[in-house]
C-alpha cells in the first residue's frame, strides 16, 4: 500500500527468528511475525509500478550475525539486479548521484562496517561467516525522550528538573559504549546510504561522510528546529537526516512532518497506516513533481552557506499574495451524524508552512444542503514562504457549535495551484 502511495522509503523492523529465518515485526509487541523473506519479495512486486525513482530499505537490525547473513542471501536472490551492490562510476564516493540516476534501484540502508571503498574491494570475494565490529553509545530511551519542554542536554538530566530551586544541576549520565557486531555480507550491500549515529551538528560537520545518514527521534529533532535552526538547516543540505516517531506512540499515530520538512530533512518518517492531518499534508507534499517520490527541496534548504532558519526567514522571504474565491460545492457526502441527514457544510482553508505562515480561516455554513451549496466567499492570505507553503481545503459538516464532522479535504503544495 505503502508503495502503491508513491513512498520511497521503508523502514523494516528485523529480528531474529526460529530455524534461522529472520522475521519482520513491530518489536516487543504483538503485531503478526511476517518472514524476511516474504516482506522482501513483496517489495520486489511492487517497488516500482507508482514510481521509477529509487527505493532506500532503512533496516532496523536486531539480527545475529549469523542471521544477517541470512537478510544479505535474500536480497540479493530476490531483488536481483535491482539492487544497487556497487557505486555509480568512481569507487571514491565525494558526493551522492541524483535519483536520475539511480531509477529502477533499491538501496539498503543499514550500519557499515569501513568505508565503500572498503567494501568494494571485498566484492566478489567469500565472505560468508565472516563479521565486523562498530562501536557507538547507547540510544537515549523513549521514556527519556517525552520532555518537550527540556533543553538540548541529555535526557538522564530532564526527569530530574522539578525542582527549579536547585543551585547545581544534577550530575549526567555517562552514555553507554555498546559494540555491534555487523555480517560483512549484509554490510557490503550499504552503498550510498551508511547508517551513522548522530552525535551533534559539530560532530557531523567534522567527522561524516556524505553517503553517511543521521536518525534523529522527533522528539529531540522538534528541539533542534526550536533552539539550533540554523545548525540543522546546515546539517541538512550536507546529509541524508531521517526523522522518526518516537517509541511511545503505541496507536501508531503521527506527528506533524511539516515542521521537520522546514529545516530540509529528506526521510520524515510516518505511519501510513494512519490516515489523518499528517498523511494529508504527506500525500499533498510529494503530489508535487508527478508524484514520483522525490521533490527538489528550496535553493535555501540546498545551500550550504544559508543563513534560513523557519523562524527568521529574513531575506529569504518572498511574500506572496494569494487570494481565493470559494464559490460552490456539489454533491457533497450526507452526514452521519446529523438527525436529518442533511450536511451543514462549511469550508476550512488552511496554509501549512513556516510558523510565520501558519493560517486558517472558515467559510460560513450552509444549512441542509449537501447537494450544491453555494458561498462566493473570497480569501485573502500572504505567504512570505511559498516555497514551503501547503494549502488544504477540508469540507466539513457543522454538528454543533463545538464539534464538526470530516467530509473531505485537498492538500497541495501552494506553488502547484493553478491560476485563474
Amino acid at each position: 500500500s505503502a508503495l502503491l502511495q508513491g513512498c520511497r522509503c521503508l523502514e523494516i523492523d528485523c529480528w531474529d527468528g526460529s530455524n534461522n529465518e529472520p522475521v519482520v515485526y513491530h518489536g516487543h509487541t504483538l503485531t503478526s511475525k511476517i518472514p524476511f523473506h516474504s516482506v522482501i519479495q513483496v517489495i520486489d512486486k511492487y517497488a516500482f509500478l507508482a514510481s521509477d525513482y529509487p527505493i532506500v530499505l532503512s533496516l532496523e537490525n536486531h539480527c545475529s550475525p549469523k542471521q544477517q547473513e541470512v537478510m544479505a542471501d535474500y536480497l540479493e536472490s530476490i531483488l536481483g539486479d535491482k539492487l544497487l551492490t556497487s557505486t555509480i562510476g568512481d569507487t571514491v564516493v565525494t558526493q551522492l548521484p541524483s535519483p536520475e540516476a539511480l531509477k529502477f534501484k533499491i538501496l539498503v540502508k543499514n550500519k557499515k562496517v569501513g568505508t565503500i571503498e572498503e567494501g568494494m574491494l571485498r566484492r566478489g570475494l567469500d565472505s560468508h561467516g565472516e563479521t565486523g565490529e562498530i562501536s557507538e553509545f547507547e540510544n537515549i530511551s523513549d521514556e527519556e525522550e517525552t520532555d518537550e519542554k527540556a533543553p538540548l542536554y541529555p535526557k538522564s538530566d530532564s526527569s530530574k528538573r522539578k525542582s527549579e530551586r536547585r543551585s547545581s544541576p544534577p550530575p549526567r549520565k555517562k552514555a553507554k559504549l555498546k559494540k555491534i557486531k555487523i555480517a560483512i555480507a549484509l554490510s557490503d550491500l550499504v552503498i550510498y546510504t551508511k547508517s551513522e549515529k548522530f552525535v551533534s551538528f559539530e560532530h557531523s560537520l567534522a567527522n561524516q561522510k556524505c553517503y553517511e545518514n543521521n536518525s534523529i527521534g522527533e522528539v529531540q529533532a522538534r528541539k533542534f528546529v526550536k533552539h539550533s535552526a540554523k545548525e540543522f538547516v546546515s546539517h541538512t543540505s550536507r546529509f541524508i537526516t531521517r526523522i522518526y516517531p518516537k517509541g511511545t506512540r503505541t496507536t501508531s499515530s503521527n506527528y506533524n512532518p511539516h515542521q521537520f520538512w522546514n529545516v530540509g530533512c529528506q526521510m520524515v518518517a510516518l505511519n501510513f497506516q494512519t490516515s489523518g492531518v499528517q498523511m494529508e499534508l504527506q500525500n499533498g507534499k510529494f503530489l508535487d513533481n508527478g508524484g514520483c517520490g522525490y521533490i527538489l527541496k528550496p535553493e535555501f534548504l540546498r545551500n550550504r552557506d544559508s543563513t534560513f532558519t523557519p523562524h527568521n526567514v529574513g531575506r529569504y522571504s518572498k511574500p506572496m499574495s494569494l487570494s481565493i474565491k470559494l464559490i460552490c460545492g456539489h454533491q457533497l457526502p450526507p452526514s452521519n451524524l446529523s438527525k436529518t441527514n442533511k450536511a451543514d457544510p462549511l469550508v476550512q482553508i488552511e496554509i501549512y508552512g513556516v510558523p510565520e505562515d501558519q493560517a486558517k480561516k472558515k467559510s460560513s455554513v450552509i444549512k441542509s444542503n449537501a447537494l450544491n451549496p453555494r458561498w462566493d466567499e473570497t480569501f485573502s492570505f500572504t505567504v512570505q514562504v511559498p516555497e514551503l507553503a501547503l494549502i488544504r481545503f477540508c469540507v466539513e459538516d457543522e454538528i454543533s457549535l463545538v464539534a464538526n464532522e470530516f467530509l473531505g479535504q485537498y492538500t497541495l503544495p501552494l506553488l502547484s495551484l493553478s491560476k485563474g
